[in-house]
């Protein structure tokens, strides 16, 4: 009888370390290069993205990952290159603001490292998107409120033309590099959008908050 309990509790205690992040859109950010008329790559932004990861770092293939981009907030750091690439004939970002991933499965490497396919979703269109992904750190932060955080690197490679975006080819390469910097923190959203901070007791010696940065000297008032 406890040989057929145990049997029974095995599958509950495989999936025992598992546990839900949400994506920190502070410090969640997507970077992409596109080759610009042969002279340059063209290089922008895109932050506040938003999703959920469930990880267990001894079981890679159980991760799951689903992300949305807002393409909308894209930054190519000139206004009327925001718009241009915002448009209807790129990315149309008014019926389509923001960009879905969603992953199917996950095959781990050496040291932390893993390639995360799954299923992307831009303009409309849904493509096949496998990236490289490196796992830097698994660990309560070191900050208030001291969740238990996991930070990412990945990278990834796409063809515009795939998502019918597909214009201005005399100007535009089709190759999208894709870099993306994420953290994680322990705990799914509330509405209010934060996450609940960690049980343990946050330690005395750490620094009340971030520091802020110092404040330009204003100058005297003149009589």
């Amino acid at each position: 009888m406890a040989t057929f309990a145990l049997a029974l509790l095995l599958p509950l205690a495989a999936h025992a370390e598992e546990e839900t992040y949400t994506l920190d859109p502070v410090h969640t950010r997507v970077l992409f290069a596109v080759e610009h008329a042969g002279f340059s790559k063209a290089m922008g932004t895109v932050s506040g993205s938003s999703g959920t990861l469930v990880f267990d770092r001894d079981d890679w293939r159980s991760a799951k990952l689903d992300v949305r981009v807002p393409i909308h907030r894209l930054d190519l750091g000139d206004a009327k290159w925001n718009e241009a690439v915002l448009a209807t004939n790129l990315l149309d970002g008014k019926r389509h603001p923001e960009a879905h991933f969603v992953s199917h499965t996950v095959e781990p490497g050496e040291a932390d490292h893993a390639k995360v396919c799954g299923d992307l979703t831009l303009r409309g269109t849904t493509r096949p998107l496998c990236m490289d992904v490196v796992l830097n750190a698994l660990k309560r932060h070191p900050l208030p409120p001291f969740r238990r955080t996991a930070g990412f690197s990945a990278t990834a490679t796409l063809s515009r033309a795939e998502y019918g975006i597909d214009a201005w080819k005399n100007v535009i390469g089709d190759s999208i590099e894709l870099r993306i910097e994420a953290e994680a923190v322990r705990g799914r959203a509330d509405a209010s959008g934060e996450t609940p901070a960690d049980t343990q007791a946050e330690p005395t010696n750490e620094p009340p908050a971030e520091p802020a940065p110092p404040t330009e000297p204003q100058p005297e008032p003149t009589p």
